[in-house]
């Protein structure tokens, strides 16, 4: 499968000027394509971040159900962090390969179909707004999207809102991470009764899933469940 152990490497669009200005950073990085053309970062293929062809690799990928509970409830990733899924969850993430939502999303649905539970809603879990001004969309808003639309749910992803910033995750250990996101999250309508499930990209070490579950919890949701594309293999603990 092409691109099965290769590391992202595709050209990032650095904010600079424009960070605070998506509209114009949007123009900036089409320019940029012009002079610059992308290339797949499955096989190399001009004018595509991630080509139909490996889009379609993705999809054909086994998936193999990974278990984990945060603050209590049962979160299921579609499989590790690593190889084609873990390249393609990163650039979606970080190379603004925003094609690969639909493809990430599918994956989600295959599971969300399997699984027993009853759904209302689905939610993603919220960026951080100096973030998502910098890089000009939140990737799990993107796949929670295409999973409404592929399994014909509501996705309400204004109902869970961030109190305040939080610093990045990355390189945290559990106890930092639950630190760092306690309390950072509440809901913005009431959910009471409500079937939720959360959507996010990488279940690390559960912190930010967990927080977004109770926020949910305290709003009144009846049932909270946990979906994420990718589990880390070796999560900090």
């Amino acid at each position: 499968m092409p691109g099965q152990n290769q590391t992202s490497k595709a050209r990032r669009h650095p904010p600079g000027l424009f960070a605070s200005m998506p509209g114009i950073n949007n123009l900036f990085n089409t320019a940029l394509d012009l002079v610059f053309p992308p290339r797949c970062l499955g096989c190399h293929r001009v004018d595509w971040r991630w080509c139909p062809r490996c889009q379609a690799d993705v999809i054909a990928l086994p998936i193999r159900p990974q278990r984990a509970s945060a603050a209590g409830v049962k979160v299921i990733s579609t499989g590790t962090h690593e190889g084609l899924l873990m390249t393609a969850v990163q650039a979606l993430k970080y190379e603004h390969a925003t094609e690969l939502a639909a493809p990430l999303a599918k994956r989600l649905a295959a599971i969300l179909k399997r699984a027993p539970w009853q759904i209302d809603r689905i939610i993603p879990v919220p960026m951080p707004s100096a973030r998502l001004a910098k890089r000009g969309y939140n990737q799990a808003k993107l796949i929670a999207d295409e999973l409404a639309r592929q399994r014909n749910l509501p996705c309400d992803p204004d109902t869970l809102t961030r109190t305040r910033e939080t610093p990045t995750q990355v390189g945290l250990t559990r106890e930092q991470r639950l630190a760092n996101v306690s309390g950072a999250f509440k809901a913005t309508t009431d959910l009471t009764g409500a079937h939720v499930l959360i959507v996010d990209d990488v279940f690390t070490t559960g912190a930010t899933m967990a927080a977004c579950i109770t926020a949910a919890y305290t709003a009144g949701a009846s049932h909270v469940f946990g979906l994420t594309v990718t589990a880390a293999v070796n999560p900090r603990l």
